[in-house]
């Protein structure tokens, strides 16, 4: 059997091929820059399109799925119930759940029949108590909409809990651990015996670390001053907050830590204070 697995993230689709039962790594490659000025690549369409071109023979699909609210405690076969869920979930999480369907729907035109699996973020931090994961608004907002803090990148933390375990010689049911995915999209998670008990994300990817496109924690109250200031609408001021901030609105150059490195060390006074910020925050 030959199952590829998928990651469509806000701007990168990274996939591996592997043969089971053997568990062997067949093929492996990533896209960056998807949707980009001056990418080759469009969208996650597209560059689904070009990986499956090269990797026909495909068995089954597990795609990584960023939101599943309450739902999703554990993977699930993807069917026409799931698709909506996560299309529910796409305006908590829209610059990756979007994405993730992308990759499910393309996979069910150029792979018709084949099975598919989501593996969702949120799953991991089901563990996270109440005292951890409600917000210090009216209780009804969680009672009517489910407004709590999910939490995010829960396949990794999950896994990096596991290796650091291994890599300590030690069990996980005995260990607490800080565990920390750094990309484009950043968050940190307390790890307790195995089980996630708080995370730096909340009730969307927005919150927490300062990462690529995205603010992080801010004051909640800039939200209607920006809207107020620059007389803009909900839409436009999500899309500063998502797309436009971070590392990218801190340098005005680039999400790209390895461009705001190099030009940190060229003199770039604020690419200099872009890295101060991630870093400190």
């Amino acid at each position: 059997m030959r199952i590829l697995v998928i990651n469509c993230g806000s701007s990168s689709i990274k996939y591996k091929l592997f043969r089971f039962p053997q568990r062997q790594c067949l093929a492996k490659g990533l896209i960056e820059h998807i949707g980009e000025k001056g990418s080759s690549v469009k969208d996650h369409y597209s560059g689904l399109k070009l990986i499956l071109n090269q990797h026909s023979e495909v068995s089954a699909v597990g795609h990584r799925v960023v939101h599943g609210a309450e739902t999703f405690t554990k993977p699930v076969i993807i069917t026409a119930k799931v698709i909506n869920q996560i299309k529910r979930c796409s305006s908590i999480a829209p610059l990756h759940n979007p994405a993730n369907l992308a990759g499910i729907l393309a996979c069910a035109k150029l792979l018709a029949g084949v099975t598919q699996v989501a593996v969702f973020d949120t799953a991991f931090h089901q563990t996270i108590p109440p005292k951890a994961y409600i917000y210090g608004l009216p209780y009804r907002y969680y009672e009517k909409f489910g407004i709590r803090k999910y939490g995010f990148h829960g396949t990794s933390h999950n896994y990096v809990a596991q290796l650091a375990a291994q890599k300590m010689k030690k069990p996980l049911s005995r260990l607490k651990v800080i565990t920390c995915h750094l990309g484009n999209g950043c968050s940190i998670t307390a790890v307790r015996h195995g089980r996630s008990v708080d995370t730096s994300m909340g009730f969307t990817p927005l919150e927490g670390l300062v990462m690529g496109t995205r603010c992080g924690d801010i004051d909640a109250a800039l939200v209607t001053y920006i809207m107020q200031k620059e007389k803009i609408d909900i839409s436009q001021v999500e899309r500063i907050l998502n797309k436009e901030s971070g590392l990218l609105g801190l340098s005005g150059v680039s999400n790209d830590m390895r461009i705001i490195e190099s030009r940190a060390r060229a003199g770039d006074r604020r690419c200099q204070l872009a890295l101060e910020v991630f870093v400190y925050r």
